[in-house]
């Protein structure tokens, strides 16, 4: 007699955090989008290569510019209505410099971190 295997319920892990925050840094730039995982579509992105940006930033690549693009992704993320992200980071981003200026800036926008 052959006995069959249990009956699973669906996977909904990539359904409870839709949205995931993604961050990029090249030499030049900072760039962050914020994913939604279901649809796999951007909902938000900000940039330091953006025109209307760089004029008001001295460097387009160190932390000060990374906290202004942070809160720029902030407030973008609460005009679309998305009141929560979880975040996304390489095995090769520590949690310093950059990446914590951006997140923490992300968070002081009012934008909850899961």
């Amino acid at each position: 007699m052959v006995i069959p295997p249990p009956v699973r319920p669906p996977r909904i892990i990539n359904h409870l955090k839709p949205y995931v925050l993604r961050m990029s840094f090249s030499n030049n730039y900072i760039s962050t989008q914020v994913m939604h995982t279901p649809t796999a579509t951007i909902a938000a992105s900000a940039s330091s290569q953006e025109k209307l940006l760089q004029p008001s930033m001295e460097s387009t690549r160190d932390v000060a510019a990374a906290a202004k693009i942070g809160k720029l992704l902030g407030e973008r993320l609460l005009l679309k209505g998305i009141p929560a992200v979880s975040i996304f980071v390489d095995r090769e981003q520590k949690y310093h410099g950059k990446v914590k200026a951006v997140i923490d800036s992300v968070r002081d926008a009012g934008v909850k971190l899961l």
